[in-house]
């Protein structure tokens, strides 16, 4: 689940993700929020400037494969966020 605020063209696009315990345990949970990070960051080309983005992970992403979430991701932000 993704949420975009923020005002457009005032500076950087931020980024905050939530993770919550039905994700999994400490160790998958931060492993989550790792991938969303690089996931982000790559796709950090598309997103409008002054864009508050803040991506809700659900617990099915603590198995899907790294490909499917950043393909989701992108989209998302591709939908939401796009420059």
């Amino acid at each position: 689940m993704t949420y975009v605020g923020g005002v457009p063209d005032e500076g950087p696009a931020r980024f905050g993700f939530i993770v919550s315990r039905q994700v999994g345990s400490a160790v998958t949970r931060n492993t989550v929020r790792r991938r969303l990070k690089a996931v982000c960051a790559e796709a950090l080309p598309i997103v409008r400037g002054g864009a508050s983005v803040v991506i809700r992970a659900l617990p099915s992403a603590a198995t899907v494969d790294y490909a499917d979430l950043r393909a989701d991701v992108v989209r998302c932000l591709e939908r939401r966020a796009a420059a």
